[in-house]
């Protein structure tokens, strides 16, 4: 996407890039564990930011449908980006941030407003809007599946086509996951801090990726 959208390309990673060496950014790389460890998020990022980005430089951990799990510690006017080398001078791995940061995820607001609505197909949509930077996050919540599978009956897939948006949908009917599928690639395509345009699929199991058609075979779960 980057090779033939170059300026998208530069959009994905600016965002990243701006955090990642500003200078307020750089004067905090020597934070210690014991400050950054309430404050250790995750976020979901397309792996075309290792376009752009040293592979070896970023902490992150893989997922599914092109995408990485990345951290960030979130301070009060700004998110800071952390580096492999901030993990290995903390003497821990990268599983060991991934665990902390999915734990302060949980916690990070723990009574989530869900709006549900019904479309005129039968189908049913979750809708989280906290406008807080960790919408589409939300997708790695321990809870998510008990939370939403009563609403959606079972298994359900998630959109989370920018970084400020989660849509979870019913499996079902086909021509309501088609409708939701061309909304989503619309609004990966117009919204700032792209993630993926691409349905996730959420068992009680784990999420897999739903790549291609979202009505197509389910991948395998991360």
């Amino acid at each position: 996407m980057v090779r033939h959208e170059p300026g998208r390309g530069s959009e994905i990673v600016e965002h990243y890039l701006d955090q990642l060496f500003a200078g307020e950014a750089m004067q905090l790389m020597n934070m210690t564990l014991d400050f950054a460890r309430p404050r250790i998020m995750p976020r979901i990022q397309p792996e075309t930011i290792f376009e752009h980005l040293a592979r070896e430089m970023v902490a992150h951990v893989p997922f599914v449908n092109n995408t990485v799990i990345v951290f960030v510690t979130d301070l009060p006017n700004m998110t800071v980006s952390i580096t492999t080398e901030q993990v290995v001078r903390w003497g821990v791995t990268i599983e060991d941030i991934e665990q902390i940061s999915r734990e302060n995820l949980d916690g990070f607001a723990p009574e989530l407003e869900v709006q549900v609505v019904e479309s005129k197909e039968g189908g049913k949509a979750a809708i989280l809007a906290e406008h807080d930077g960790y919408d589409a996050a939300r997708l790695l919540l321990s809870g998510l599946y008990d939370r939403l599978a009563p609403q959606l009956g079972g298994d359900f897939y998630v959109a989370t086509p920018a970084r400020d948006m989660f849509i979870a949908l019913s499996p079902g009917p086909d021509s309501f996951v088609k409708r939701l599928a061309s909304r989503v690639q619309q609004d990966y395509k117009r919204l700032p801090y792209p993630i993926t345009g691409e349905f996730f699929y959420v068992t009680r199991d784990g999420v897999a990726g739903r790549l291609n058609e979202p009505w197509a075979q389910q991948g395998e779960a991360a």
